[in-house]
């Protein structure tokens, strides 16, 4: 079971840093029908999209803190979740 918790927080791990790799490209203004833009925008979109619409950049000064608020979540989880509770968890199962 602890296999399954190490891949999770390998996943979250990979996907923190297409996250960073979006946010990043984001700041040159790419071409829109480049395969690899089109690749991060198409995997960040479903969760930085709900994110930005409870804070859009205009209530922020115009700074996109999706990225940023998305990867504290994915911290949150890895650490205390993944890390912390689940194993807690399965040592008093045994």
């Amino acid at each position: 079971m602890l296999a399954v918790v190490d891949f999770i927080g390998w996943l979250l791990s990979l996907y923190s840093w297409v996250i960073i790799a979006a946010a990043l490209i984001s700041w040159v203004s790419p071409d829109p029908r480049n395969p690899i833009v089109m690749f991060l925008h198409q995997v960040t979109e479903p969760v930085l999209g709900p994110v930005r619409r409870l804070l859009p950049p205009w209530k922020t000064g115009g700074l996109d803190l999706s990225p940023l608020i998305v990867l504290v979540a994915i911290q949150f989880v890895d650490w205390v979740i993944l890390r912390d509770i689940i194993p807690r968890l399965l040592g008093s199962l045994y």
